[in-house]
């Protein structure tokens, strides 16, 4: 029984455990579709919650005049959806067993419903002549009595209420028998909204699959302290985004610990000059893809269409100001004034000193800058005003404004400068004294938020190579290395979040 030991390790019951859940919750949830929810349910959500502000208003030869509703003003328009959105039909006999016509009941808080009517598709007449009958449906206080309507699956029909006051849409309720029929509230979707791609079902075994097979292949190229999967010798020349600059720094001293024979130099000078960099050596090298990585922060511009890309990790930025400035929150519209050279003091901020502003910025091959421009300003920078970042060389500029060519001199201009402001990848940025992080709208950059924030300044890193490289190369395998095992965990120490992970997954799908 010398094989049982040595099959039952931790890795191993590991690998068996992870497998096993995975099965048991896609069967689980199967289930749970299948036989859990196939009984009769009724959903319902508000499509439309709008005051009225009745006033005399022509439309071609109609005329609306405040009146002829009624006291109008104050009131609100609700109109309601209800349909079948279970797996079978509903009959009279789901209802509660009662002498009386009505099967539901409507409420709307406190407020006194003034008028109700149905909007019915024509196709649906059994649920057309029971409104027409008026059996069941009339108003009650602050309540519409419901007939006992059948409603095949998928059929529905409005109600469009009238009501004495404005109402939240949580505080409307439909209630009837629930022993029968399962009444729910659903989420109400614009008209801008799509429909999900997936099921929450299928969604939910997506996403534990992904986390179970991450864990099985975590296992697989961890093992007992094993070099890199696929180690290949040579030269490797990684360029572009000094923002991951860093992090990749890292991963190539552990790399050329771990393979023997290789070398990996990390040469950035910004995303697009790193992308032109890749394409220029492609084009030099005629046939095959030569051994340089191109990583850029967002998608590369366009014009190179050998360039092959793979996503590695969501990066977080972030803006910085001098300590001077005791500012630790700005509004979006305050940091685009501020680049817009509509707030050229600190002090028209509020809790600002008397102190003018300067934007340290980056240049034009920064994948930094672009993404700023792109995700927080919607614009371009202004143009660059300052050679020394501090006196002004164009008197027609509203605002100091110089470029840099690295974060490095971005984070060491603005720590000395007073009133200065400029921006950075988040881990730099907790690096120099004399200047601290901004929040935007209340938000500062957190890796443990990404997805669930509104914080704008991020971006998906790429990574970019000329054509597809040989599987058995050292490019194929330093880009293997970046997104598995302890790749993942030295780009998590950096403030990253790689796209291989369960979570990563998911926002670098959604882009």
């Amino acid at each position: 029984m010398d094989w049982v030991t040595d099959w039952v390790t931790a890795e191993n019951v590991i690998a068996v455990v992870t497998a096993l859940l995975g099965v048991l919750v896609s069967a689980g949830v199967v289930a749970y579709e299948r036989f859990l929810q196939r009984g009769r349910r009724l959903g319902y959500r508000v499509q439309l919650n709008t005051p009225l502000h009745m006033a005399d208003e022509s439309v071609g030869d109609l005329t609306l005049r405040d009146g002829d509703l009624g006291d109008a003003n104050g009131s609100t328009l609700v109109l309601l959806r209800i349909e079948n959105d279970g797996l079978r039909e509903i009959n009279h006999g789901d209802y509660a067993q009662s002498s009386e016509p009505e099967g539901l009941k409507i409420t709307f808080g406190n407020r006194t419903v003034q008028a109700v009517v149905a909007t019915i598709p024509r196709a649906f007449e059994p649920v057309r002549n029971d409104m027409a009958t008026g059996r069941g449906l009339r108003k009650d206080g602050d309540s519409v009595l419901m007939p006992k309507v059948s409603l095949e699956r998928k059929q529905y029909f409005k109600l469009l209420v009238l009501l004495s006051g404005s109402v939240t849409e949580r505080a409307i309720r439909i209630t009837g028998t629930r022993d029968v029929v399962d009444i729910h509230r659903n989420e109400s979707m614009s008209v801008d909204d799509k429909a999900p791609t997936f099921s929450p079902a299928a969604r939910n075994i997506t996403l534990v699959l992904a986390a179970c097979v991450v864990t099985l292949a975590t296992i697989i190229v961890r093992g007992d302290n094993p070099p890199p999967i696929g180690c290949a010798q040579g030269t490797l020349t990684v360029t572009g985004s000094t923002a991951f600059a860093p992090a990749v720094r890292e991963l190539a001293r552990k790399y050329e610990k771990d393979c023997e024979g290789s070398t990996v130099v990390v040469d950035a000078h910004g995303s697009t000059a790193g992308i032109r960099e890749l394409a220029a050596a492609g084009a030099a090298a005629g046939k095959g893809s030569p051994a340089v990585v191109a990583l850029s922060d967002g998608q590369k511009p366009g014009g190179f269409p050998q360039l092959r890309e793979s996503m590695v990790a969501v990066s977080l930025f972030t803006l910085v100001v001098h300590d001077g400035i005791p500012v630790t929150d700005l509004t979006l519209d305050q940091v685009r004034s501020l680049y817009q050279g509509r707030i050229t003091n600190w002090s028209e901020i509020p809790g600002g000193p008397d102190i003018p502003v300067r934007l340290v910025s980056r240049d034009a091959n920064s994948g930094t800058r672009e993404v700023f421009q792109r995700r927080v300003l919607g614009r371009n920078e202004p143009g660059n005003s300052s050679r020394d970042c501090q006196n002004q060389d164009d008197p027609e500029s509203p605002v100091v404004r110089c470029e840099l060519d690295s974060t490095d001199q971005v984070l060491s201009t603005v720590a000395k400068l007073p009133g200065a402001v400029g921006y950075t990848e988040l881990r730099a940025a907790s690096g120099p004294k004399g200047l601290h992080r901004v929040a935007i709208d209340g938000r500062m950059a957190n890796v443990d938020e990404i997805g669930e924030s509104t914080y704008p300044y991020r971006e998906i890193e790429y990574a970019y190579t000329w054509g597809e490289p040989p599987a058995d190369s050292l490019t194929s395998s330093f880009l293997a290395y970046l997104s598995r095992g302890s790749g993942q965990d030295v780009i998590r120490t950096h403030g990253h979040l790689p796209c291989a992970t369960p979570k990563g997954l998911r926002i670098c799908g959604e882009g």
